[in-house]
């Protein structure tokens, strides 16, 4: 046996030993772990753990901080720019079995899970106390991953976004020392805000293994509005005005006639084929009546329609629904094509002139992306509905797209609103940060010396 077979056969069997058959080497484990949703290329892991407990993470953090194996947090695969993709092997941690909701105080609006715990599951345990978790990416993600990625959604507009809302975390550092950041209090000025650095970090600083929320109480009344307009340019000028002029408006998404066409055929809906709003509001019943009326009044300023309501709860949930699942309505435009979501913020007062340009250039590069904005904040999407065979698709893809990012950073914005940095938006992000770069290294390499924590994304230390 040579010395790397050797070694190998190591850390796999220290890692045995915490585990026992709760490590495994199977093919179909280690390609499912090494590949997101999204079209960038996937990197297996060498073996894949399905620790239980914070104390099992350590000591498998531990272990591998020893022989120097690369460690890949897991949650529920959902990341769109390649987080999990194991680029220099190692072991992959699907956290997915730590899934107990730990406590619950309804009188202080706090709850604190396992990382593993997804949104829906924290939901339906919340049903019968009046509160709710209202950050929505779409996808079940797990609550370990959304604080990963820093994850945000349809709600955010109204909620917060997870750095918001993310209270405290037990993280699992890269010599396997586990601490604790933030607590309970709504406020607090003690020393760094380490809650904040690890929000967002990918995975890279550090191993969330159970997160504290803030929650809210579930509105008293509910009601969800669609509202179509002849330009997409008087969908964008309505979602600025709701906003500027102070509506509270929970939820507030953009779909272009593309989308609309896709979300149609895949979802048995009828609404016509233009750029449309989806609204829903959060309230009391005089609440939610005033903010419809007064946003109806905006729309129909700018050319909307009436609104079409969905107020009983199964009229809304298919609504959303057809919302959430616009990623792979728009995939059935092309019958064998792949998806590649990517996504832009700016300025609210930015946002009509950063779409009607990008608009106008996937029009002239001939290309499929439909579009889908969290408009409230300035952010949307482009899926590139694309066959990554044909060369020069993907380099017309690729072109967009960094015209695209260089549009909304001329505009003040950032690469990513919301799906995060991975090892897809590196190169970007360099574009944006360039000045602050160094930093992030000096912090990647004073929490994470031997670069074992999902190296290769956010920065490469490597150069």
């Amino acid at each position: 046996m040579n010395a790397d077979a050797a070694l190998k056969r190591g850390w796999l069997d220290e890692l045995a030993d915490v585990l026992g058959a709760r490590l495994s080497t199977a093919t179909a484990h280690l390609e499912q772990h090494g590949q997101d949703e999204s079209y960038h290329d996937g990197q297996p892991p060498e073996a894949v753990a399905f620790p239980e407990t914070t104390e099992e993470v350590a000591q498998l953090v531990a272990i591998c901080a020893r022989y120097r194996k690369p460690v890949i947090p897991f949650g529920a695969g959902t990341s769109l720019e390649g987080h999990v993709a194991a680029l220099s092997g190692g072991v992959c941690l699907d956290l997915s079995r730590m899934n107990a909701v730990l406590d619950v105080n309804a009188e202080d609006m706090d709850c604190a899970v396992q990382a593993g715990v997804t949104r829906k599951q924290l939901n339906d345990y919340l049903r019968d106390t009046g509160l709710f978790f209202p950050i929505d990416p779409g996808a079940n993600a797990t609550l370990g991953g959304m604080a990963a990625t820093g994850a945000s959604g349809t709600n955010a507009v109204r909620y917060g976004t997870m750095r918001e809302n993310v209270i405290g975390l037990t993280v699992v550092l890269a010599d396997g020392q586990v601490v604790r950041t933030g607590g309970r209090a709504r406020k607090s000025s003690a020393g760094y805000d380490l809650t904040r650095l690890m929000v967002g970090s990918e995975g890279t600083l550090g191993v969330i293994t159970e997160v504290r929320l803030r929650l809210s109480g579930q509105p008293e009344a509910i009601s969800s509005a669609v509202c179509s307009f002849p330009t997409l340019e008087g969908a964008v000028e309505t979602a600025q005005m709701v906003i500027q002029s102070g509506i509270p408006v929970a939820r507030m998404e953009l779909l272009d006639e593309v989308q609309m066409d896709a979300c149609n055929r895949y979802s048995g809906l009828d609404y016509p084929v233009q750029p449309t709003i989806f609204f829903e509001f959060h309230g009391s019943e005089a609440g939610v009546s005033e903010q419809a009326e007064r946003t109806g009044e905006l729309a129909q300023a700018c050319g909307g329609t009436d609104f079409a309501w969905a107020t009983r709860p199964e009229e809304r949930s298919k609504l959303w629904a057809a919302r959430h699942a616009a990623f792979y309505a728009a995939l059935g435009l092309k019958p064998g094509s792949k998806g590649w979501p990517t996504d832009v913020a700016v300025p609210i007062s930015r946002l009509a002139e950063c779409i009607t340009e990008t608009k106008q250039d996937i029009a002239e590069s001939g290309l499929i992306a439909p579009i889908v904005g969290h408009v409230g904040d300035g952010n949307f999407h482009l899926v590139f509905v694309i066959d990554p065979s044909d060369d020069a698709e993907m380099a017309c893809a690729q072109a967009l797209n960094e015209r695209l990012v260089a549009r909304a950073l001329r505009m003040a914005g950032t690469c990513t609103g919301e799906h995060g940095i991975g090892y897809g938006k590196i190169d970007l992000l360099k574009q944006e940060h360039p000045d602050l770069l160094p930093t992030m290294a000096a912090i990647k390499r004073a929490l994470d010396p031997a670069n074992i924590l999902n190296p290769g994304k956010i920065v490469r230390l490597d150069g």
